[in-house]
Protein backbone atom coordinates (compact mmCIF):
# COMPACT_ATOMS: atom_id res chain seq x y z
CA UNK A 1 0.00 0.00 0.00
CA UNK A 2 2.72 2.43 0.30
CA UNK A 3 3.98 1.66 -3.30
CA UNK A 4 0.25 3.15 -4.35
CA UNK A 5 0.55 5.97 -1.05
CA UNK A 6 3.77 7.38 -2.72
CA UNK A 7 2.37 7.22 -5.96
CA UNK A 8 -1.05 9.15 -5.08
CA UNK A 9 1.32 11.44 -2.97
CA UNK A 10 3.29 12.33 -5.75
CA UNK A 11 0.91 14.47 -7.10
CA UNK A 12 2.57 16.98 -4.37
CA UNK A 13 5.30 17.67 -6.85
CA UNK A 14 2.78 18.79 -9.08
CA UNK A 15 1.41 20.68 -6.20
CA UNK A 16 4.57 23.12 -4.89
CA UNK A 17 4.50 26.37 -5.79
CA UNK A 18 0.99 26.68 -6.16
CA UNK A 19 0.26 25.02 -2.86
CA UNK A 20 1.85 25.47 0.57
CA UNK A 21 2.77 21.87 2.31
CA UNK A 22 -0.04 21.64 4.90
CA UNK A 23 -2.67 22.95 1.63
CA UNK A 24 -1.95 19.52 -0.35
CA UNK A 25 -4.41 17.53 1.43
CA UNK A 26 -7.16 19.81 0.52
CA UNK A 27 -6.19 18.35 -3.54
CA UNK A 28 -5.20 15.10 -2.93
CA UNK A 29 -8.14 13.33 -0.46
CA UNK A 30 -10.90 14.55 -2.42
CA UNK A 31 -9.13 13.37 -5.34
CA UNK A 32 -8.25 10.06 -4.02
CA UNK A 33 -12.02 9.68 -3.09
CA UNK A 34 -13.21 10.92 -6.40
CA UNK A 35 -11.20 8.42 -8.53
CA UNK A 36 -12.20 5.98 -6.10
CA UNK A 37 -15.86 6.46 -6.83
CA UNK A 38 -15.12 7.00 -10.00
CA UNK A 39 -13.37 3.37 -10.76
CA UNK A 40 -16.80 2.24 -9.26
CA UNK A 41 -19.65 4.18 -11.20
CA UNK A 42 -17.30 3.80 -14.93
CA UNK A 43 -18.33 -0.07 -15.26
CA UNK A 44 -22.16 1.08 -14.98
CA UNK A 45 -22.57 4.32 -17.15
CA UNK A 46 -24.22 2.20 -19.80
CA UNK A 47 -26.99 1.16 -17.42
CA UNK A 48 -27.51 4.28 -15.43
CA UNK A 49 -27.70 6.34 -18.27
CA UNK A 50 -31.36 5.64 -19.73
CA UNK A 51 -32.26 5.85 -15.40
CA UNK A 52 -31.12 9.72 -15.09
CA UNK A 53 -33.30 10.28 -18.37
CA UNK A 54 -36.40 8.83 -16.92
CA UNK A 55 -35.93 9.60 -13.51
CA UNK A 56 -34.52 12.88 -13.78
CA UNK A 57 -37.08 14.99 -12.19
CA UNK A 58 -37.66 12.69 -9.28
CA UNK A 59 -34.38 11.92 -7.34
CA UNK A 60 -35.84 9.49 -4.81
CA UNK A 61 -37.03 7.50 -7.48
CA UNK A 62 -33.54 7.82 -9.48
CA UNK A 63 -31.98 7.09 -6.06
CA UNK A 64 -34.11 3.70 -5.84
CA UNK A 65 -33.78 2.30 -9.29
CA UNK A 66 -30.05 2.87 -9.49
CA UNK A 67 -29.54 0.82 -6.28
CA UNK A 68 -32.08 -1.61 -7.78
CA UNK A 69 -29.94 -1.65 -10.88
CA UNK A 70 -26.17 -1.61 -9.62
CA UNK A 71 -26.29 -1.91 -6.04
CA UNK A 72 -24.46 1.15 -5.52
CA UNK A 73 -26.60 3.56 -2.90
CA UNK A 74 -25.63 6.68 -5.03
CA UNK A 75 -25.09 8.27 -8.61
CA UNK A 76 -23.79 10.66 -10.85
CA UNK A 77 -26.40 11.99 -13.62
CA UNK A 78 -23.49 13.29 -15.48
CA UNK A 79 -21.75 11.58 -18.59
CA UNK A 80 -18.44 12.37 -17.12
CA UNK A 81 -15.37 10.12 -15.96
CA UNK A 82 -12.31 11.25 -15.25
CA UNK A 83 -10.49 9.99 -17.98
CA UNK A 84 -12.91 11.21 -20.52
CA UNK A 85 -12.51 14.66 -18.64
CA UNK A 86 -9.33 15.00 -20.50
CA UNK A 87 -10.60 15.43 -23.76
CA UNK A 88 -12.00 18.86 -23.43
CA UNK A 89 -8.64 20.51 -21.87
CA UNK A 90 -10.30 23.70 -22.78
CA UNK A 91 -13.18 22.80 -20.85
CA UNK A 92 -11.48 20.66 -18.00
CA UNK A 93 -12.82 23.45 -15.53
CA UNK A 94 -16.34 23.94 -15.76
CA UNK A 95 -16.68 19.90 -16.75
CA UNK A 96 -15.21 18.98 -13.30
CA UNK A 97 -17.07 20.81 -11.58
CA UNK A 98 -20.51 19.57 -13.13
CA UNK A 99 -19.13 16.43 -12.92
CA UNK A 100 -19.00 16.76 -8.67
CA UNK A 101 -22.01 18.66 -8.62
CA UNK A 102 -23.87 15.52 -10.61
CA UNK A 103 -23.37 13.06 -7.41
CA UNK A 104 -26.50 12.46 -5.81
CA UNK A 105 -27.87 14.38 -2.46
CA UNK A 106 -26.56 11.68 -0.07
CA UNK A 107 -22.96 12.25 -1.54
CA UNK A 108 -22.18 15.71 0.59
CA UNK A 109 -18.53 15.03 0.46
CA UNK A 110 -16.88 17.52 -2.12
CA UNK A 111 -18.58 20.48 -0.56
CA UNK A 112 -17.59 19.17 2.76
CA UNK A 113 -14.16 19.37 1.11
CA UNK A 114 -14.50 23.12 -0.71
CA UNK A 115 -13.31 21.22 -3.45
CA UNK A 116 -14.53 23.58 -6.14
CA UNK A 117 -12.82 26.09 -4.68
CA UNK A 118 -9.41 24.05 -5.44
CA UNK A 119 -10.63 23.26 -9.03
CA UNK A 120 -10.78 27.21 -9.72
CA UNK A 121 -6.91 27.36 -7.95
CA UNK A 122 -5.83 25.06 -9.97
CA UNK A 123 -7.27 25.86 -13.20
CA UNK A 124 -5.87 29.17 -12.56
CA UNK A 125 -2.77 27.62 -11.42
CA UNK A 126 -2.17 25.68 -14.97
CA UNK A 127 -1.95 22.63 -13.42
CA UNK A 128 -5.47 21.08 -13.23
CA UNK A 129 -5.63 19.21 -16.22
CA UNK A 130 -1.86 17.33 -15.07
CA UNK A 131 -3.60 16.84 -11.25
CA UNK A 132 -6.45 15.00 -13.43
CA UNK A 133 -4.71 13.16 -15.36
CA UNK A 134 -2.42 11.52 -12.89
CA UNK A 135 -5.71 10.16 -10.82
CA UNK A 136 -7.48 9.16 -13.87
CA UNK A 137 -4.29 6.54 -14.36
CA UNK A 138 -4.52 4.75 -11.03
CA UNK A 139 -7.09 2.28 -10.62
CA UNK A 140 -8.57 2.24 -7.16
CA UNK A 141 -11.66 -0.22 -7.92
CA UNK A 142 -12.57 -2.43 -5.13
CA UNK A 143 -11.46 -5.29 -7.16
CA UNK A 144 -7.74 -4.05 -7.09
CA UNK A 145 -8.13 -2.04 -4.09
CA UNK A 146 -10.26 -3.59 -1.26
CA UNK A 147 -11.89 -1.57 1.29
CA UNK A 148 -9.17 -2.34 4.06
CA UNK A 149 -6.71 -1.20 1.85
CA UNK A 150 -8.23 2.40 1.11
CA UNK A 151 -8.51 2.75 4.94
CA UNK A 152 -4.68 2.11 5.34
CA UNK A 153 -4.37 4.21 1.97
CA UNK A 154 -6.36 7.55 3.45
CA UNK A 155 -4.54 6.72 6.63
CA UNK A 156 -0.77 6.59 4.72
CA UNK A 157 -2.13 10.24 2.91
CA UNK A 158 -3.04 11.90 6.24
CA UNK A 159 -0.13 10.92 8.39
CA UNK A 160 1.76 12.37 5.49
CA UNK A 161 0.15 14.78 4.99
CA UNK A 162 0.44 16.45 8.69
CA UNK A 163 3.90 15.18 9.04
CA UNK A 164 4.59 17.77 5.79
CA UNK A 165 2.71 20.10 7.65
CA UNK A 166 4.28 19.51 11.18
CA UNK A 167 0.92 19.00 12.55
CA UNK A 168 0.21 16.06 14.85
CA UNK A 169 -0.02 13.28 12.53
CA UNK A 170 -1.73 11.22 14.38
CA UNK A 171 -5.00 13.26 14.98
CA UNK A 172 -7.37 12.15 12.51
CA UNK A 173 -7.48 8.59 13.41
CA UNK A 174 -6.23 5.73 15.60
CA UNK A 175 -3.82 2.83 15.04
CA UNK A 176 -5.17 -0.09 12.98
CA UNK A 177 -3.55 -2.51 15.64
CA UNK A 178 -5.08 -0.33 18.22
CA UNK A 179 -8.54 -0.62 16.55
CA UNK A 180 -8.15 -4.49 16.28
CA UNK A 181 -7.58 -5.02 19.76
CA UNK A 182 -10.68 -3.09 21.02
CA UNK A 183 -12.74 -4.78 18.42
CA UNK A 184 -12.04 -8.09 19.73
CA UNK A 185 -12.53 -7.00 22.86
CA UNK A 186 -15.82 -5.44 22.30
CA UNK A 187 -16.76 -8.88 20.11
CA UNK A 188 -15.68 -11.42 22.64
CA UNK A 189 -18.11 -10.53 25.04
CA UNK A 190 -20.79 -11.67 22.65
CA UNK A 191 -21.15 -15.20 21.31
CA UNK A 192 -24.71 -14.84 19.90
CA UNK A 193 -23.02 -12.57 17.04
CA UNK A 194 -20.24 -14.90 16.14
CA UNK A 195 -22.18 -17.91 15.91
CA UNK A 196 -26.22 -16.95 14.54
CA UNK A 197 -26.36 -16.41 11.07
CA UNK A 198 -28.25 -13.60 9.83
CA UNK A 199 -27.67 -11.69 12.90
CA UNK A 200 -28.41 -8.27 12.77
CA UNK A 201 -25.95 -6.19 14.95
CA UNK A 202 -25.44 -2.25 15.11
CA UNK A 203 -22.35 -0.14 16.37
CA UNK A 204 -21.37 3.31 16.36
CA UNK A 205 -18.57 5.62 16.52
CA UNK A 206 -19.25 8.98 18.53
CA UNK A 207 -15.96 10.45 17.06
CA UNK A 208 -15.79 8.64 13.57
CA UNK A 209 -12.63 10.19 12.37
CA UNK A 210 -12.10 8.69 8.43
CA UNK A 211 -14.31 5.88 9.67
CA UNK A 212 -11.37 3.32 10.89
CA UNK A 213 -13.33 1.40 13.81
CA UNK A 214 -16.43 0.77 11.82
CA UNK A 215 -14.41 -0.51 8.84
CA UNK A 216 -12.30 -2.74 11.01
CA UNK A 217 -15.37 -3.89 13.20
CA UNK A 218 -16.85 -4.93 9.89
CA UNK A 219 -14.56 -6.38 8.37
CA UNK A 220 -13.85 -8.70 11.71
CA UNK A 221 -17.11 -9.56 12.29
CA UNK A 222 -18.32 -9.84 8.00
CA UNK A 223 -15.27 -10.15 6.73
CA UNK A 224 -13.99 -9.30 2.86
CA UNK A 225 -13.85 -10.58 -0.28
CA UNK A 226 -10.68 -12.20 0.58
CA UNK A 227 -10.56 -13.30 3.83
CA UNK A 228 -14.06 -14.27 5.56
CA UNK A 229 -15.03 -12.70 8.88
CA UNK A 230 -16.29 -14.43 12.23
CA UNK A 231 -19.61 -14.71 10.77
CA UNK A 232 -19.95 -13.63 6.82
CA UNK A 233 -23.83 -13.61 7.13
CA UNK A 234 -24.50 -11.36 10.21
CA UNK A 235 -25.51 -8.09 9.07
CA UNK A 236 -24.15 -4.99 10.62
CA UNK A 237 -24.94 -1.60 10.18
CA UNK A 238 -22.61 1.29 10.71
CA UNK A 239 -23.44 4.54 12.38
CA UNK A 240 -20.57 7.37 13.25
CA UNK A 241 -20.73 11.35 14.35
CA UNK A 242 -17.43 13.39 13.45
CA UNK A 243 -16.70 17.05 13.78
CA UNK A 244 -13.93 17.61 11.41
CA UNK A 245 -15.14 18.60 7.97
CA UNK A 246 -12.80 16.58 6.06
CA UNK A 247 -12.53 13.25 8.17
CA UNK A 248 -16.26 13.21 7.71
CA UNK A 249 -16.00 13.51 4.03
CA UNK A 250 -13.70 10.53 4.21
CA UNK A 251 -15.29 8.43 5.99
CA UNK A 252 -18.67 8.65 4.42
CA UNK A 253 -17.53 8.19 1.36
CA UNK A 254 -15.51 5.00 2.23
CA UNK A 255 -19.15 3.62 4.11
CA UNK A 256 -21.07 4.35 0.76
CA UNK A 257 -19.28 2.49 -1.17
CA UNK A 258 -19.98 -0.04 1.05
CA UNK A 259 -23.35 0.34 0.57
CA UNK A 260 -23.71 1.27 4.08
CA UNK A 261 -26.93 3.82 4.49
CA UNK A 262 -25.24 7.69 4.24
CA UNK A 263 -27.79 8.67 6.42
CA UNK A 264 -26.01 7.19 9.03
CA UNK A 265 -22.49 8.84 8.74
CA UNK A 266 -23.40 12.58 10.69
CA UNK A 267 -21.50 15.60 10.60
CA UNK A 268 -21.39 17.89 13.95
CA UNK A 269 -19.86 17.87 17.82
CA UNK A 270 -20.95 14.90 19.62
CA UNK A 271 -21.06 16.39 22.91
CA UNK A 272 -23.24 19.47 21.82
CA UNK A 273 -25.52 17.76 18.99
CA UNK A 274 -26.02 14.23 19.11
CA UNK A 275 -27.37 13.83 15.97
CA UNK A 276 -28.60 10.12 16.82
CA UNK A 277 -30.31 11.23 20.08
CA UNK A 278 -32.90 8.45 21.25
CA UNK A 279 -31.31 6.19 19.57
CA UNK A 280 -29.19 2.95 20.92
CA UNK A 281 -26.79 0.25 19.79
CA UNK A 282 -25.44 -3.25 20.20
CA UNK A 283 -22.12 -1.96 20.09
CA UNK A 284 -20.48 1.63 20.56
CA UNK A 285 -16.60 2.37 19.84
CA UNK A 286 -14.68 5.22 20.50
CA UNK A 287 -11.10 6.78 21.40
CA UNK A 288 -11.70 10.25 21.76
CA UNK A 289 -8.92 13.10 22.11
CA UNK A 290 -6.80 13.08 24.73
CA UNK A 291 -6.71 16.71 27.06
CA UNK A 292 -8.66 18.51 24.55
CA UNK A 293 -10.73 21.29 26.44
CA UNK A 294 -14.76 21.51 25.34
CA UNK A 295 -15.33 24.96 25.97
CA UNK A 296 -17.21 24.81 23.20
CA UNK A 297 -19.78 22.31 24.00
CA UNK A 298 -20.07 23.45 27.74
CA UNK A 299 -23.35 25.40 27.29
CA UNK A 300 -24.87 23.03 25.48
CA UNK A 301 -23.74 19.71 27.77
CA UNK A 302 -24.82 21.59 31.19
CA UNK A 303 -28.68 22.48 29.15
CA UNK A 304 -28.61 18.99 28.26
CA UNK A 305 -28.26 17.99 32.19
CA UNK A 306 -30.60 20.61 33.43
CA UNK A 307 -33.58 19.84 31.19
CA UNK A 308 -33.12 16.06 31.32
CA UNK A 309 -32.13 15.56 34.57
CA UNK A 310 -31.12 12.10 35.28
CA UNK A 311 -31.93 11.05 31.72
CA UNK A 312 -29.54 13.22 30.94
CA UNK A 313 -26.58 11.19 28.73
CA UNK A 314 -24.07 13.00 31.53
CA UNK A 315 -26.19 12.49 34.43
CA UNK A 316 -23.61 10.76 36.93
CA UNK A 317 -26.03 10.89 40.39
CA UNK A 318 -25.81 14.33 41.11
CA UNK A 319 -28.12 16.93 41.52
CA UNK A 320 -25.85 20.09 40.73
CA UNK A 321 -25.21 19.65 37.04
CA UNK A 322 -21.36 21.07 37.30
CA UNK A 323 -20.49 17.95 39.32
CA UNK A 324 -21.61 15.13 36.56
CA UNK A 325 -19.20 16.55 34.21
CA UNK A 326 -15.36 16.52 34.31
CA UNK A 327 -13.25 19.88 34.09
CA UNK A 328 -13.38 21.51 30.65
CA UNK A 329 -10.07 21.18 30.27
CA UNK A 330 -10.39 17.33 29.23
CA UNK A 331 -13.39 15.98 27.28
CA UNK A 332 -12.34 12.64 27.25
CA UNK A 333 -14.80 10.94 30.08
CA UNK A 334 -17.75 12.92 28.62
CA UNK A 335 -17.67 10.52 25.58
CA UNK A 336 -16.90 7.92 28.33
CA UNK A 337 -20.53 8.65 29.77
CA UNK A 338 -22.02 9.10 26.20
CA UNK A 339 -20.77 5.95 25.17
CA UNK A 340 -22.42 4.42 27.54
CA UNK A 341 -26.31 6.02 27.06
CA UNK A 342 -25.93 5.11 23.59
CA UNK A 343 -25.30 1.19 24.66
CA UNK A 344 -28.69 -0.72 23.94
CA UNK A 345 -30.65 -1.15 27.37
CA UNK A 346 -30.51 -4.43 28.80
CA UNK A 347 -34.13 -5.40 28.41
CA UNK A 348 -33.37 -5.17 24.78
CA UNK A 349 -30.00 -6.98 24.61
CA UNK A 350 -28.21 -5.28 26.45
CA UNK A 351 -24.91 -3.25 24.42
CA UNK A 352 -21.22 -3.34 24.72
CA UNK A 353 -18.82 -0.72 24.16
CA UNK A 354 -14.88 0.32 24.03
CA UNK A 355 -13.03 3.56 24.69
CA UNK A 356 -9.71 4.58 24.19
CA UNK A 357 -8.90 7.28 26.73
CA UNK A 358 -5.17 8.19 28.73
CA UNK A 359 -4.67 7.51 32.52
CA UNK A 360 -6.48 10.73 33.72
CA UNK A 361 -10.36 9.27 34.01
CA UNK A 362 -8.61 6.05 35.94
CA UNK A 363 -8.01 8.71 38.76
CA UNK A 364 -8.28 12.38 37.90
CA UNK A 365 -10.36 14.30 40.39
CA UNK A 366 -11.00 14.52 44.40
CA UNK A 367 -13.87 12.94 45.75
CA UNK A 368 -17.39 14.42 44.60
CA UNK A 369 -16.28 16.37 41.73
CA UNK A 370 -17.06 15.46 38.10
CA UNK A 371 -14.40 12.68 37.11
CA UNK A 372 -14.72 11.20 40.61
CA UNK A 373 -18.70 11.27 40.20
CA UNK A 374 -18.74 9.72 36.83
CA UNK A 375 -16.45 6.50 37.93
CA UNK A 376 -18.71 6.45 41.10
CA UNK A 377 -21.78 6.54 38.97
CA UNK A 378 -20.61 3.75 36.20
CA UNK A 379 -19.07 1.58 39.15
CA UNK A 380 -21.82 1.00 41.09
CA UNK A 381 -24.28 0.61 38.19
CA UNK A 382 -21.81 -2.36 37.57
CA UNK A 383 -21.32 -0.76 33.56
CA UNK A 384 -16.96 -1.03 33.60
CA UNK A 385 -16.24 -4.75 32.54
CA UNK A 386 -12.54 -4.58 31.79
CA UNK A 387 -9.91 -2.15 31.70
CA UNK A 388 -6.88 -2.95 29.56
CA UNK A 389 -3.71 -0.95 29.61
CA UNK A 390 -1.56 -0.86 26.13
CA UNK A 391 2.32 -0.64 25.91
CA UNK A 392 3.45 2.91 25.24
CA UNK A 393 4.53 4.21 22.54
CA UNK A 394 1.41 3.00 20.78
CA UNK A 395 -0.22 6.28 19.42
CA UNK A 396 1.01 8.15 15.83
CA UNK A 397 0.97 11.35 18.02
CA UNK A 398 1.85 10.65 21.95
CA UNK A 399 3.49 7.96 23.48
CA UNK A 400 2.18 8.28 26.83
CA UNK A 401 0.18 5.01 28.74
CA UNK A 402 -2.99 4.94 27.16
CA UNK A 403 -5.94 2.13 28.00
CA UNK A 404 -8.68 0.80 26.78
CA UNK A 405 -12.17 0.66 29.07
CA UNK A 406 -14.56 -1.93 28.03
CA UNK A 407 -18.46 -0.92 29.30
CA UNK A 408 -21.37 -3.41 29.20
CA UNK A 409 -24.23 -3.30 30.74
CA UNK A 410 -25.81 -6.74 30.67
CA UNK A 411 -22.09 -8.71 32.35
CA UNK A 412 -22.51 -12.29 32.50
CA UNK A 413 -23.05 -13.69 35.94
CA UNK A 414 -19.62 -14.04 36.63
CA UNK A 415 -18.32 -10.99 36.30
CA UNK A 416 -21.12 -9.04 37.79
CA UNK A 417 -19.94 -6.81 41.00
CA UNK A 418 -15.82 -6.89 39.50
CA UNK A 419 -13.87 -5.20 37.41
CA UNK A 420 -11.19 -6.79 35.20
CA UNK A 421 -7.85 -5.42 35.01
CA UNK A 422 -5.49 -6.65 32.33
CA UNK A 423 -2.19 -5.22 31.91
CA UNK A 424 -1.34 -5.48 28.11
CA UNK A 425 1.92 -3.35 28.42
CA UNK A 426 4.54 -6.17 27.53
CA UNK A 427 2.31 -7.12 24.79
CA UNK A 428 3.83 -5.71 21.70
CA UNK A 429 6.81 -5.30 18.73
CA UNK A 430 8.98 -2.95 17.89
CA UNK A 431 8.25 -1.44 14.71
CA UNK A 432 11.64 -1.18 12.32
CA UNK A 433 10.78 2.37 11.76
CA UNK A 434 8.73 4.87 14.07
CA UNK A 435 6.10 6.39 12.48
CA UNK A 436 5.40 9.77 14.21
CA UNK A 437 5.44 8.96 18.30
CA UNK A 438 4.49 5.54 17.23
CA UNK A 439 7.51 3.36 17.71
CA UNK A 440 5.30 -0.14 18.80
CA UNK A 441 2.85 -2.14 17.60
CA UNK A 442 0.87 -5.28 18.52
CA UNK A 443 0.69 -8.23 16.31
CA UNK A 444 -1.73 -10.74 15.92
CA UNK A 445 -0.46 -12.86 18.28
CA UNK A 446 0.04 -10.13 21.03
CA UNK A 447 -3.76 -9.41 20.61
CA UNK A 448 -4.54 -13.28 20.75
CA UNK A 449 -2.36 -13.10 24.12
CA UNK A 450 -4.37 -10.62 25.46
CA UNK A 451 -8.07 -11.14 24.60
CA UNK A 452 -7.11 -14.33 25.95
CA UNK A 453 -6.54 -13.36 28.91
CA UNK A 454 -9.50 -11.43 29.09
CA UNK A 455 -11.59 -14.39 28.13
CA UNK A 456 -10.03 -16.89 30.53
CA UNK A 457 -10.61 -14.48 33.48
CA UNK A 458 -8.57 -15.92 35.62
CA UNK A 459 -5.78 -13.99 38.00
CA UNK A 460 -2.33 -14.53 36.29
CA UNK A 461 0.98 -11.86 36.37
CA UNK A 462 -1.12 -9.95 33.70
CA UNK A 463 -4.24 -9.99 35.10
CA UNK A 464 -6.21 -8.79 38.42
CA UNK A 465 -10.12 -9.64 39.05
CA UNK A 466 -11.33 -6.59 41.94
CA UNK A 467 -14.68 -6.09 43.29
CA UNK A 468 -15.82 -2.81 42.14
CA UNK A 469 -15.82 -1.84 46.08
CA UNK A 470 -12.16 -1.79 46.17
CA UNK A 471 -11.80 1.09 44.10
CA UNK A 472 -14.39 3.32 46.59
CA UNK A 473 -13.25 5.42 49.39
CA UNK A 474 -14.69 7.71 52.26
CA UNK A 475 -12.81 11.13 51.88
CA UNK A 476 -12.94 12.27 55.95
CA UNK A 477 -12.37 15.48 57.25
CA UNK A 478 -10.19 14.96 60.50
CA UNK A 479 -10.25 18.11 63.16
CA UNK A 480 -7.89 18.78 65.74
CA UNK A 481 -9.13 21.96 68.58
CA UNK A 482 -7.70 25.15 68.40
CA UNK A 483 -5.61 26.15 71.42
CA UNK A 484 -4.74 29.24 73.19
CA UNK A 485 -1.03 30.30 74.45
CA UNK A 486 -1.46 28.30 77.50
CA UNK A 487 -2.17 25.40 75.40
CA UNK A 488 -6.11 25.46 76.31
CA UNK A 489 -8.62 24.04 74.04
CA UNK A 490 -10.81 26.95 72.59
CA UNK A 491 -14.36 27.14 72.69
CA UNK A 492 -17.05 29.11 71.23
CA UNK A 493 -20.15 30.98 72.92
CA UNK A 494 -21.98 27.44 73.05
CA UNK A 495 -18.98 25.76 74.65
CA UNK A 496 -18.01 24.25 71.40
CA UNK A 497 -14.73 23.23 70.84
CA UNK A 498 -12.94 25.29 68.02
CA UNK A 499 -11.08 23.51 65.07
CA UNK A 500 -7.71 25.03 64.05
CA UNK A 501 -8.03 25.00 60.44
CA UNK A 502 -4.23 24.74 60.28
CA UNK A 503 -4.38 21.65 61.62
CA UNK A 504 -7.01 20.07 59.24
CA UNK A 505 -6.62 17.50 57.64
CA UNK A 506 -8.34 14.82 55.29
CA UNK A 507 -7.91 11.09 55.11
CA UNK A 508 -8.93 8.22 53.01
CA UNK A 509 -11.09 5.38 54.15
CA UNK A 510 -11.80 2.32 51.91
CA UNK A 511 -14.92 1.21 51.66
CA UNK A 512 -13.07 -2.27 51.89
CA UNK A 513 -11.35 -1.47 55.41
CA UNK A 514 -11.21 -4.19 58.25
CA UNK A 515 -13.46 -6.38 55.96
CA UNK A 516 -16.31 -4.55 55.22
CA UNK A 517 -18.85 -6.22 52.73
CA UNK A 518 -21.49 -3.26 52.69
CA UNK A 519 -19.80 -0.57 51.19
CA UNK A 520 -21.79 3.01 51.89
CA UNK A 521 -24.47 1.26 53.87
CA UNK A 522 -21.55 0.58 56.86
CA UNK A 523 -20.24 4.16 56.46
CA UNK A 524 -20.37 5.25 60.08
CA UNK A 525 -18.42 2.09 62.27
CA UNK A 526 -16.11 1.44 59.21
CA UNK A 527 -14.79 5.24 59.21
CA UNK A 528 -14.75 4.97 63.52
CA UNK A 529 -12.96 1.86 63.12
CA UNK A 530 -10.24 3.76 60.99
CA UNK A 531 -10.15 6.41 62.79
CA UNK A 532 -9.48 4.47 66.23
CA UNK A 533 -7.05 2.16 64.79
CA UNK A 534 -4.95 4.83 62.23
CA UNK A 535 -5.41 8.45 63.65
CA UNK A 536 -6.87 8.34 67.53
CA UNK A 537 -3.36 6.71 68.51
CA UNK A 538 -1.33 9.48 67.54
CA UNK A 539 -3.93 12.01 67.72
CA UNK A 540 -6.19 11.68 71.04
CA UNK A 541 -8.41 14.97 70.82
CA UNK A 542 -8.95 14.68 67.18
CA UNK A 543 -12.39 14.25 65.99
CA UNK A 544 -14.25 13.38 62.37
CA UNK A 545 -16.32 16.30 60.95
CA UNK A 546 -19.35 13.93 59.64
CA UNK A 547 -20.78 16.37 57.57
CA UNK A 548 -17.70 17.38 55.19
CA UNK A 549 -17.32 13.02 54.79
CA UNK A 550 -17.65 12.36 50.44
CA UNK A 551 -17.35 8.82 49.07
CA UNK A 552 -14.97 8.96 46.22
CA UNK A 553 -13.87 6.69 43.23
CA UNK A 554 -10.35 6.09 41.47
CA UNK A 555 -8.66 3.01 40.21
CA UNK A 556 -5.36 2.80 40.58
CA UNK A 557 -4.53 0.41 37.69
CA UNK A 558 -0.63 0.10 38.13
CA UNK A 559 -0.62 -0.46 42.12
CA UNK A 560 -2.63 -3.94 41.39
CA UNK A 561 0.66 -4.96 39.13
CA UNK A 562 3.57 -3.55 41.20
CA UNK A 563 6.21 -5.45 41.57
CA UNK A 564 9.05 -5.51 44.12
CA UNK A 565 12.24 -5.07 42.87
CA UNK A 566 14.98 -5.50 45.98
CA UNK A 567 17.73 -3.32 45.83
CA UNK A 568 21.10 -4.23 44.89
CA UNK A 569 23.73 -5.93 47.62
CA UNK A 570 25.46 -3.43 50.05
CA UNK A 571 28.47 -5.10 49.24
CA UNK A 572 27.70 -4.42 45.52
CA UNK A 573 27.34 -0.52 45.82
CA UNK A 574 30.19 -0.35 47.95
CA UNK A 575 32.56 -2.25 45.47
CA UNK A 576 31.57 0.50 42.96
CA UNK A 577 32.08 3.61 44.84
CA UNK A 578 35.10 2.19 45.50
CA UNK A 579 36.01 1.90 42.01
CA UNK A 580 34.51 5.66 41.39
CA UNK A 581 36.68 6.78 43.81
CA UNK A 582 39.74 5.18 42.95
CA UNK A 583 38.96 6.67 39.55
CA UNK A 584 38.42 10.03 40.99
CA UNK A 585 41.52 9.85 42.91
CA UNK A 586 43.71 9.10 39.94
CA UNK A 587 42.10 11.82 37.87
CA UNK A 588 43.13 14.37 40.93
CA UNK A 589 46.58 12.67 40.83
CA UNK A 590 47.20 13.39 37.31
CA UNK A 591 45.83 17.49 37.62
CA UNK A 592 47.99 17.92 40.33
CA UNK A 593 51.37 16.67 38.57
Amino acid sequence: MSDLGSFIWGTADILRGPYKAYQYGNVILPMTILRRLDCLLEQHKDEVAPLVEKYKDTPDMLGAQVRRKTGLPFYNTSKWTLKTLLGDPAGLEANLKHYINSFSANLDVFERFKFAEEISTMAEKEILYFVVERFAGINLHPHKVTNAEMGDLYEYLIRTFNESSNEAPGEHFTPRDAIRLLVDLVFAGDDEALSTPGTIRSIYDPTAGTGGMLSIAEEHLIGTPEKPGLNPEAQLRLYGQEWNDQSYAVCKSDLLIKGQDPSNIQLGDTLADDKFAGITFDYCMSNPPYGTDWKSSRTAVIDDLKEFGNDSRFYAGNATPEKNVPPVNDGQMLFLQHVVSKLRPKVLGGGRGGIVMNGSPLFNGAADTGPSNIRKWLLERDMVDAIVALPTDMFYNTGIATYIWIVDNDKPEARRGKVQLIDGTEFYEKMRKKLGDKGRELTEANRATIVKLYADYVETEHCKIVPSDEFAYWSITVECPQRDENDEVITNTLGKVKPDTSLRDTERVPFTYNGNAKGDAARDETIQAYFEAEVKPYVPDAWVDKKKTKVGYEIPFTRYFYRYQPPRPLEEIDSELHEVTREILGLLSEVTE
